[in-house]
């Protein structure tokens, strides 16, 4: 007979989804085992070093799923896969129509499209003549008092979908279904793993008063091969959180047997031949009760409960089952092995994580009766408890000799583990958000407490740890130059060369972009978008849309964004702070008369856009018939108010600026464009042709970086200008200072641009390989000041 290694050797297994991180332990045992394998996932992640090859997919979307792994197989026939499995209960259906079409070992697609729809689930139970409580489908508000007409309070409404208690809730009168179905609606869809559910249908049953089990069952052609029966404590109601749970079970043997013959004869009916299956029920005094069907090894304490206390362990005969190896029944001994209990680390609020010390006592070194102990939470982090969401801390699991003496250990080793949360009030020190108004304020309340933590964690992280932070670039796909990359496909690579964790977020479909924000992990937003719907003059408001989401990003705020296009209220600061500008005046309409005292020649621009859009040669004019032709077709054209000023004739300079006080500011190595090669009829200036690259005879402008031959009085007195301009218009982070310089060296402050572009060839990028700085370090340098800056403004601006 073949060793247990032989059975397994050179078998390939395509597996389902990785799940997060703490499904670890599931990768390390098949790997050990001599599993090769495959893994279906929307990406390589945390599970590479235990997956031979990766078929990558959006495991939400079957149809994509299942072509991929086909033409996985196409194009690799040397691979042969020889089972299919998933550990994660929203991939079940997909799991099992993967099965189908690859001719092996599974369940029915038809059973676990049944099994996983709650609704269909009682239905079936209900034609079969098998226990269940009266239930009702809730598909709308109307449904509602259908439903409370035909059950009897109190009742339990949960969505069709979905596992882990997820919206599950207990009701006892009418006003509280219609609230609690509000806020199932309201706040379901943000679930990150809705997506994977058909639809969000509600579910209305009467509550079931009785003892709640797990059974833990393998099944191979249609036998029972193994069952194992572990209680469930009380759970924390409305909401069903589990607390604890004991294995083996306390209850009588008599009741056991009875819930064995129950989820047997459930699952004989359902037509359920092979899998490893986690059956949820209650011991009732009328007898047992089906709660609902995984069909995938329970997750948690499950898979250590049933190997700790019977010596089964559950990987590897799931592993059997899929891979169609045929094992006798099992038979447990008399006695468990152990008894084990476990408990979870549950908080009464949601918040953020403030202390979490586990003292060196909790470790099987000091304590022999520790089985696990599983932290998922670090300080600083969110915890989401209801109504705002699900989580727990992490789980511990303790053996004994006896059911009371695992529980007096669990009891000693509990002191040994102290934890807080933060519970959070307006005006927090820690964060702001909304006080606690029951479940009408759920989705705010989470989102608050998120972004709340994540506010928190940037304050907290030094630079030697900033490389740690998870930045989202948000900006566009597509260059204004054509067949070069776009200025946030720029950064994000140079950041991911930099070892940070980096996602592209595309600042054209808002609302994905938004939706997409909310459900990422990311700590820090690096802000390189210049337009949103094609449009620069909606700019500033994304960096509106990340104050409202409170996500730290980098660079200026909507006012100073949105300042810095109006050039008429530049104008005016600059007057105000006495900081040199061209003579000017302005219109709102194209008969509005204009100060007497500018000189010709004169330059006429939009006064609310940048990059030069709507600036020609023809802009610049040198009598009043000129002008009021610029001026009318200007105002025809965009229908916006006009600046006009004073032309300067000389050479132009771009002062590049980095930072936000006195200790950190610095002016990078100066730009000057010089256009003194320019043919007799072009003006010396930087229109919408020349900074867009239509017209190629501004390419004989000359650009110096650094400038030659500059005196130093004049060096010094342009970085005072630029800085004195930099803190007038109240910019962060960066930001680039353009000054007209007239034959007599008198310096004219044009105007800022508080979000220059950032690609690594672009004029900004430029002036720091001057400093010495590559541009990696540069985009470093940016992120450093914008976290430093967090830690110090006040939350409100944020």
């Amino acid at each position: 007979m073949p060793t247990q290694d032989q059975e397994f050797n050179g078998k390939t297994i395509l597996i389902v989804n990785t799940g997060s991180s703490k499904k670890k332990f599931i990768f390390a045992k098949l790997k050990k085992m001599g599993i090769r394998l495959i893994c279906l996932h929307r990406e390589k992640n945390w599970a590479k070093p235990y997956v031979y090859e990766w078929i990558v997919a959006e495991t939400s979307n079957h149809r994509e799923s299942l072509k991929n792994v086909r033409s996985f197989l196409s194009l690799h026939p040397e691979i042969v896969i020889d089972g299919v499995l998933t550990f994660w209960e929203d991939n079940v259906v997909l799991t099992a129509k993967l099965a189908e079409d690859l001719k092996l070992p599974g369940i029915p697609v038809r059973i676990a499209q049944k099994v996983k729809n709650k609704a269909l689930f009682r239905t079936f139970c209900t034609q079969q003549n098998l226990p269940t409580p009266k239930f009702f489908p809730i598909i709308s508000a109307q449904d509602i008092d259908k439903a409370t007409q035909y059950l009897k309070f109190p009742i339990v409404l949960k969505p069709s979908f979905g596992a882990s208690s997820v919206f599950v809730v207990k009701v006892g009168s009418k006003s509280e279904l219609e609230s609690t179905y509000e806020y199932i609606i309201n706040i379901i869809k943000n679930h990150p793993e809705a997506q994977e559910w058909d639809d969000f249908t509600l579910l209305a049953e009467e509550y079931i008063d009785g003892h709640e089990v797990d059974i833990d069952m393998l099944l191979q052609n249609g036998k029972v091969k193994f069952a194992s029966i572990s209680d469930n404590d009380q759970t924390a109601e409305p909401f069903f959180i589990e607390t604890a749970q004991s294995i083996p079970s306390d209850l009588p043997e008599q009741d056991q047997m009875s819930l064995i013959h129950m989820a047997e004869e459930t699952l004989e009916k359902l037509g359920i031949q092979n899998g490893c299956i986690h059956f949820e029920a209650k011991s009732t005094k009328s007898g047992p009760v089906p709660i609902e069907i995984n069909l995938r090894m329970g997750g948690d304490e499950v898979y250590s409960f049933v190997k700790g206390a019977w010596g089964v362990d559950l990987i590897e005969y799931a592993v059997k089952i899929a891979l169609g190896i045929f094992f006798p029944k099992i038979n447990k001994p008399a006695l468990p092995l152990k008894y084990i209990t476990g408990k979870y680390f549950l908080s009464n609020h949601s918040g953020i994580v403030t202390k979490l010390d586990v003292l060196p006592q909790v470790s099987p070194t000091h304590h022999r009766w520790l089985e696990e102990i599983h932290v998922q939470k670090k300080i600083g982090d969110p915890i989401l408890v209801p109504p705002e969401g699900y989580e727990y801390l992490g789980w511990i699991t303790v053996s004994g000799r006896n059911g009371l003496d695992a529980k007096k250990n669990l009891r000693d080793l509990e002191k040994n583990i102290n934890y807080e949360v933060s519970n959070f009030r307006l005006h927090s020190s820690l964060g702001r958000t909304a006080y606690n108004s029951g479940l009408a304020f759920a989705a705010i309340n989470k989102d608050m407490v998120i972004r709340s933590a994540k506010l928190q964690k940037v304050r907290k992280t030094s630079f030697q740890n900033q490389r740690s932070l998870r930045i989202g670039v948000i900006g566009t796909l597509e260059s204004d130059k054509p067949s070069h990359f776009s200025a946030g496909q720029e950064v994000q690579q140079a950041l991911k060369q930099l070892g940070y964790r980096v996602k592209f977020f595309e600042a054209i479909n808002i609302s994905k972009m938004l939706q997409e924000i909310r459900k990422s992990d990311i700590d820090c937003i690096f802000n390189t978008c210049d337009r949103i719907h094609n449009s620069r003059l909606l700019e500033p408001h994304s960096a509106a849309l990340f104050d409202i989401l409170r996500i730290p990003y980098t660079g200026s705020n909507a006012l100073t964004l949105s300042l810095c296009k109006d050039k008429i209220q530049v104008k005016r600061l600059l007057n105000f702070h006495n900081i040199p500008t061209p003579k000017w005046d302005y219109i709102y309409k194209y008969r509005d008369t204009i100060r007497h005292d500018l000189k010709f020649p004169l330059i006429v621009k939009p006064a609310l856009t940048d990059d030069s859009m709507g600036i020609s040669n023809n802009s610049v004019v040198t009598t009043k018939a000129e002008l009021q032709k610029q001026i009318e077709w200007l105002y025809e054209e965009l229908r916006m108010p006009i600046l006009i000023e004073e032309y300067i004739a000389g050479d132009e300079y771009d002062i590049s600026i980095l930072g936000n006080d006195e200790k950190d500011i610095r002016v990078l190595p100066l730009t000057r464009s010089i256009f003194t090669d320019l043919p007799d009829e072009y003006w010396h200036i930087y229109p919408f042709e020349a900074k867009n690259d239509i017209n190629p005879v501004y390419e004989k402008i000359r650009v110096e970086q650094p400038p030659k031959k500059i005196s130093k009085k004049l060096l010094t007195l342009l970085t005072e200008i630029g800085v004195d301009t930099y803190n007038a218009l109240n910019c962060f982070d960066y930001g680039k200072v353009e000054i007209r310089v007239d034959a007599k060296d008198n310096p004219y402050v044009l105007e800022l641009n508080p979000n220059p572009t950032l690609g690594k060839n672009d004029l900004f990028a430029s002036a720091a390989q001057g400093m010495k700085m590559d541009y990696p370090e540069l985009l470093e340098e940016i992120l450093y000041l914008s976290l430093e800056r967090q830690k110090t403004q006040s939350s409100v601006l944020l």
